[in-house]
């Protein structure tokens, strides 16, 4: 069997099958950029926590330390992220959503470039290559945490260097041909690179990175030596320190060190690996704490694939089960890519606190499996991942319009949600009926769902979900009650009416309550405030429970996110506008404001 390298750079035939995954691929990356200063994008409620802290720390025009108005949430990650911010806003001066999710949207850009530049290094076939790149933007974790101000799209990058590297060095030879390692000069760039990941993230990370480095280098050059294993740890020991390295001038550069230990170390990192229920009882019976919700990490974070990379698992089932599969020496790419999944994997079994967010920096190595193994998965498996991508898309078609029909969004919005809603569900057909078509059109069919999100909230993002500009002048510098069902979740205000401060009160506990216990809170924060921004209870009620005692400033729709037992029904399902959309209100006393508020 040969195991020659394709010949670099390889050359392409841009047939029309090369043509149509790299019009995909841009598509894709068009999907991605759409909607990046959505107020609705799917995100982790960790973002305004972190939007909070960088906005307060450029406010107070220096680097360290880190500042923040919420009990025990200051020093929760590393100053990196927070400094990424405070320069992608100019320090406060250009805040919005889309300046400080850009650099995220970059760092997962320059993975999918990674990524393709890998399989096209592996495999020397550019559609392969697309197609490996589309896979992971398709993947709904990537969607959800590469494009928002987490910390997961620059660990991703940084810590997966290594790998991206070690993948790039002759990866169709087989183990046993493998003869020269990575230098002393190469993993000193290593630690470099995984420094910066643990200064977005934490030090905990180098556990994984750096055990899955070793583990690929010393399986990808047997026979084993005691030369070559101390070698070899003595090198990744290097990367690692230089790492660790990175990290602690945290503690160096931060005026509070102390704190950085309490709140950081201690709070956000050794707290994962306790547990009051005991460790056991939740490693086996925590449900989705659990190791068993684990070891499906993979498929959930996969989203709407998660059937083919359960088609992908069994196909993996059958190879090891296959004598003759067995007896062939595997090619080096193989090795650091099964390494890659299993060691995250393993690692993250471990602590109490377990999530299929953990493992997403070997996501990448998922898409590489999967473009690789393509053909060779059932199609039954894609077939029903283009039947739930059949499903959301119909959801978000329907949705889209009950939203046009209470007045949300303009005609060319609900038409060009239509649209996409409507080559979604041509994608599905020709998948399910023309079997040459199935696989490709479930990774197009899950960019349709995309493409459906982003247009189907786009009015939310203009007129119909912000305050007219007007009323923003109105209020400068005035106390604003604001709800608040979550931690930070008051930040986002800061984009709605800027200059102003906003006091946040529980709109959970009083979503809750009785009506004319909604008008005596009304009334009691309209008493302590200049103003209050206060939500619909209910589809019924016209106007805010003060009125005519209180003057209406503004309104706009708000997207309700949590719902209590009972409001969503099968009755109502398909009348998205009696439970998912409210109104929000902004009143004030009929009063004007004082001076000092609006000065």
């Amino acid at each position: 069997m040969s195991h020659r390298p394709p010949s670099w750079p390889p050359r392409h035939h841009f047939d029309a099958r090369v043509l149509a995954w790299l019009a995909l691929l841009v598509l894709a990356v068009g999907i991605y950029v759409l909607g990046l200063d959505g107020q609705y994008n799917p995100s982790n409620g960790d973002e305004l926590v972190y939007v909070h802290i960088a906005r307060l720390t450029a406010a107070s025009q220096h680097w360290l330390p880190l500042v923040s108005d919420l009990d025990h949430m200051r020093n929760t990650k590393p100053p990196l992220l927070f400094w990424q911010a405070m320069m992608a806003g100019d320090w406060g001066r250009h805040w919005s959503l889309a300046a400080l999710r850009a650099p995220s949207l970059l760092y997962t850009l320059m993975t999918a470039g990674a990524l393709l530049l890998s399989v096209l290094r592996i495999t020397g076939n550019l559609r392969t290559a697309c197609l490996a790149t589309s896979v992971y933007l398709a993947f709904f974790c990537t969607f959800r945490f590469g494009r928002t101000f987490l910390t997961s799209a620059p660990e991703t990058f940084w810590l997966n260097v290594p790998m991206f590297w070690l993948l790039w060095r002759r990866p169709s030879q087989t183990a046993a041909s493998q003869t020269d390692q990575p230098g002393w000069l190469a993993h000193a760039g290593f630690g470099l690179a995984m420094g910066l990941g643990l200064a977005y993230k934490s030090f905990a990370l180098i556990a994984p990175a750096a055990a899955t480095l070793w583990c690929s280098q010393m399986l990808c050059a047997p026979p084993l030596s005691w030369r070559k294993t101390l070698g070899t740890t003595l090198k990744v020991s290097l990367s690692a320190t230089l790492a660790l390295g990175i990290f602690a001038l945290w503690f160096v550069l931060d005026p509070d060190p102390g704190a950085v230990w309490r709140e950081f170390v201690i709070g956000e990192n050794a707290s994962k690996l306790s547990s009051e229920q005991g460790y056991w009882q939740v490693a086996l019976f925590g449900g989705g704490f659990s190791i068993w919700a684990q070891l499906l990490a993979y498929v959930q974070n996969a989203g709407l694939l998660a059937f083919v990379v359960l088609g992908l698992i069994g196909l993996g089932l059958r190879v090891m089960l296959d004598r003759k599969s067995r007896r062939q020496a595997p090619a080096v790419h193989w090795i650091i890519l099964l390494t890659w999944l299993a060691v995250w994997l393993i690692v993250f079994t471990l602590p109490s606190q377990r999530s299929a967010r953990y493992v997403i920096p070997a996501m990448p190595a998922l898409a590489i499996v999967l473009a690789l193994c393509w053909e060779r998965i059932g199609r039954t498996w894609f077939v029903l991942s283009l039947l739930l991508c059949a499903v959301f898309i119909a959801g978000l078609g329907r949705i889209a319009w009950a939203a046009h029909e209470i007045g949300i969004g303009t005609a060319l919005e609900l038409d060009a949600t239509e649209l996409a809603v409507a080559a979604g569900l041509l994608l599905v057909t020709c998948g399910l009926f023309k079997p040459a078509w199935t696989r490709a059109s479930s990774v197009a069919a899950c960019l349709a769902v995309y493409a459906s999100f982003g247009l189907g909230t786009a009015p939310l993002n203009g007129a119909a979900g912000h305050y007219p500009s007007e009323v923003a002048a109105k209020l400068q510098q005035a106390r604003i009650a604001v709800p608040n069902g979550f931690n930070g979740q008051f930040e986002r205000f800061e984009f709605l009416l800027p200059g102003n401060q906003f006091i946040p009160y529980d709109s959970d506990e009083r979503a809750a309550s009785r009506s004319n216990i909604n008008a005596a809170e009304l009334s009691r924060l309209l008493a302590s405030h200049d103003a209050v921004i206060w939500l619909q209870s209910e589809l019924s009620e016209k106007t805010p429970p003060c009125v005519p005692n209180c003057s209406l400033l503004g309104s706009r729709w708000e997207v309700k996110g949590r719902h209590q037992s009972g409001d969503i029904t099968l009755e109502n399902l398909w009348y998205p506008q009696l439970w998912l959309f409210r109104r929000e209100w902004l009143v004030t006393n009929t009063a004007p404001l004082n001076d000092d508020a609006q000065h």
